[in-house]
């Protein structure tokens, strides 16, 4: 299998957003519709399925990861929450669906294919230290699937993933957008798909006595979570002073119809159709920042 790549010198950049990536997956399929292939590309928590599912250029599972998906009677919710699960049971989600005849199969052979670079941020919850995974790491679909679960392990709502002999929990913590790593690694111009519409800044975390008591025995993950609003705002501001330079493309929905935590069908469906109506509409647009036709 023969697969090339179109922009080279651009770091494609998901972020996160739990099912708010119902929207930003509207957008991810307009650039897989009209053959926009980066050669770098970089996630965190739900930006880390998109990454995946973006390098396997499967534009139905893109849309299915966030939408269609709660359909599934053992996708989640209040229920497996009390139980232990989680609100999102993850180990369904990630490591369960993934195969030919389940739910919710990937084309792993594409995603090898690819020659692109793949970075996924998680947070080791002991450590505090942000892990950056490439392909490199990768060595079958089990691999890549507990690597996308322990990005994606929403705390509080989802269990950490123990993969490696480490537990880890969702890479949102260590800010959540996957800027550092692709400056790190030498790239300079940046698409960022972001799933907060522009100006929005995050806050400072609420229940800090509950948090602390929840995670009395992870100290590095009540740091993270102190300090998390402040790393984001900052890297928000990054991106900003790199969009007035024209070394950005920020990609902000213009509007979010759906929280982290959505499981309404009809919402999820409504708010990928939007994202991918904006995308639609803005193509021109990146096409320019990209500079192809």
């Amino acid at each position: 299998m023969m697969i090339t790549n179109n922009i080279k010198d651009i770091a494609l950049i998901f972020e996160g957003g739990g099912m708010r990536a119902s929207y930003t997956a509207g957008f991810l399929n307009i650039l897989l519709e009209n053959k926009i292939y980066f050669d770098y590309v970089a996630g965190i928590s739900a930006g880390s399925s998109h990454s995946v599912n973006y390098l396997s250029r499967d534009v139905q599972r893109s849309k299915r990861s966030f939408v269609d998906l709660v359909l599934d009677p053992n996708f989640g919710g209040w229920r497996s929450f009390i139980k232990g699960e989680g609100f999102f049971r993850s180990k369904y989600i990630y490591e369960e669906t993934p195969y030919p005849e389940a739910s919710l199969p990937f084309d792993y052979d594409t995603f090898v294919a690819n020659p692109a670079r793949l970075r996924i941020g998680t947070f080791e919850r002991d450590s505090g230290e942000i892990i950056y995974y490439t392909k490199e790491d990768i060595h079958n679909i089990q691999d890549l699937m507990k690597i996308v679960r322990s990005s994606s392990s929403m705390p509080i709502f989802m269990p950490p993933t123990y993969y490696g002999e480490h537990y880890y929990i969702d890479g949102g913590l260590g800010g959540g957008i996957a800027l550092d790593i692709a400056k790190r690694d030498g790239m300079e111009k940046f698409f960022v798909v972001l799933s907060r519409e522009r100006g929005y800044r995050k806050n400072p975390v609420k229940f800090k006595g509950a948090l602390k008591a929840y995670y009395r025995k992870h100290p590095a993950v009540v740091e993270a979570m102190m300090r998390r609003h402040i790393v984001y705002n900052e890297t928000l501001e990054e991106l900003k002073q790199l969009e007035s330079e024209g070394k950005a493309f920020l990609v902000y929905p213009e509007t979010m119809p759906v929280s982290n935590r959505e499981l309404n069908f009809n919402k999820l469906s409504e708010s990928y159709h939007l994202g991918y109506t904006q995308g639609q509409r803005d193509l021109p647009l990146w096409k320019e920042f990209l500079c192809i036709d």
